[in-house]
């Protein structure tokens, strides 16, 4: 069996969990999350746990098994905590101001960059440089801050742009100069 998928999910108190089917509703102090699971995975909820099984030992389902799993725990653990990432803004003259649920970047374009959070994503300042974007669906918040992100890249040689808050940048040296040396005819 897989490791990660013969692993029963833990529910805490406060959450249910129905399975109808294929689709995995999961209910918690922050919200609900909904999921179509692959049609040969098999999930029962016994004894406040999830258990996902598999039909057979083919690698296509050894590998649903762990990631069917992992949706499912990531489901869980997103309406008890919720998930938080951090983005820092780099450069000089570059900032962001909220609006609203709506923030303006300015990043070094001839004009501002409006953006405008999906249903379910919140968007915090801290300060002028910092975006912290959180939501309950791990998923939807990894597309959404890598979006971001993709409005300006990190420069690897200027060190400007927008990147993640735990994101180590390597900047590299740059051209160096040409040594002119005279030559000898």
């Amino acid at each position: 069996m897989s490791r990660i998928g013969k692993q029963p999910i833990a529910v805490p108190q406060g959450v249910q969990v129905e399975i109808k089917g294929n689709e995995v509703t999961v209910k918690g102090p922050k919200g609900e999350l909904k999921r179509t699971v692959h049609p040969d995975m098999t999930v029962a909820f016994k004894d406040n746990s999830i258990i996902v099984s598999r039909p057979s030992d083919r690698k296509d389902h050894k590998a649903l098994h762990g990631l069917t799993r992992t949706l499912l725990s990531n489901m869980v653990n997103g309406v008890t905590k919720g998930y938080e990432r951090t983005l820092e803004i780099m450069g000089v003259g570059y900032r962001a101001q909220k609006a609203g649920d709506k923030i303006t970047l300015q990043v070094g374009f001839s004009h501002p960059v409006e953006i405008t959070p999906p249903p379910g994503i919140t968007l915090a300042l801290d300060g002028q440089t910092k975006i912290k974007v959180s939501g309950i669906d791990k998923e939807a918040l990894g597309q959404f801050t890598a979006d971001l992100r993709a409005i300006y890249p990190p420069d690897s040689y200027k060190g400007k742009g927008i990147k993640y808050a735990d994101e180590k940048l390597r900047l590299k040296p740059g051209k160096a100069g040409k040594a002119t040396t005279a030559t000898k005819k």
